[in-house]
């Protein structure tokens, strides 16, 4: 259907919105200012922390000390006795030792420990420290031969030891058989039956 010129009227702009400067302008005037104001208050505050960069850790991080034992949680045991692993650091639990390797590897950590996640620049002269410190550790003449009869005899005193203690534990084990059996058996009975015990005349 065609339009007839009699009913054509003029376009409506009234739906737009019509903007006021000034109003817009006291608004930007204001964010400014407190711009201005927010950044004199964080220069009023000191320089920024000056975080050292990331190092080697110098301890053994203990991931199986609790491995295979058994322990009773409650929910109002403190945060370190919980299952899991506990960061004293950042005072948290993390249940696995995946987690927590991620963990105390995260930034939120080294933050707490007072380190960035930027590693130092080794000069030249750390570098070939460092290379002459490794020639000298896989050279073949490196070890004496005093450091490995050394290192022989500390680890045949260990082997040692630890028989000994197998041994300490085998008689324990007998003794307490031994006493057990002693126990169960009525003075009484054996009496009347003409034998003070099952246990051997040898000693």
């Amino acid at each position: 259907m065609a339009h007839t010129s009699d009913n054509v009227v003029g376009v409506d702009n009234t739906f737009r919105r019509k903007f006021d400067r000034d109003e817009y302008l006291e608004r930007a005037r204001e964010r400014e200012k407190q711009e201005a104001d927010s950044r004199v208050k964080s220069k009023s505050r000191g320089p920024p922390v000056q975080r050292k960069p990331l190092k080697h850790r110098d301890y053994e991080v203990d991931l199986d000390s609790r491995l295979g034992k058994t322990q009773v949680v409650t929910p109002v045991a403190p945060l370190s006795q919980q299952a899991g692993y506990y960061c004293s650091v950042c005072e948290c639990v993390v249940k696995d030792s995946a987690n927590y390797l991620d963990h105390i590897n995260g930034k939120k950590h080294q933050r707490a420990l007072g380190m960035s996640m930027r590693v130092e620049r080794a000069s030249v002269e750390q570098v070939k420290e460092r290379f002459e410190l490794l020639k000298k550790r896989s050279a073949p003449g490196s070890f004496t031969e005093q450091d490995l009869d050394e290192r022989i005899l500390k680890q045949q005193q260990e082997e040692e030891e630890r028989k000994r203690q197998r041994r300490e534990k085998k008689k324990e084990k007998k003794k307490e058989k031994a006493a057990e059996e002693e126990v169960d058996m009525d003075p009484d009975v054996a009496a009347m039956m003409g034998f003070g015990g099952f246990s051997s005349s040898k000693k």
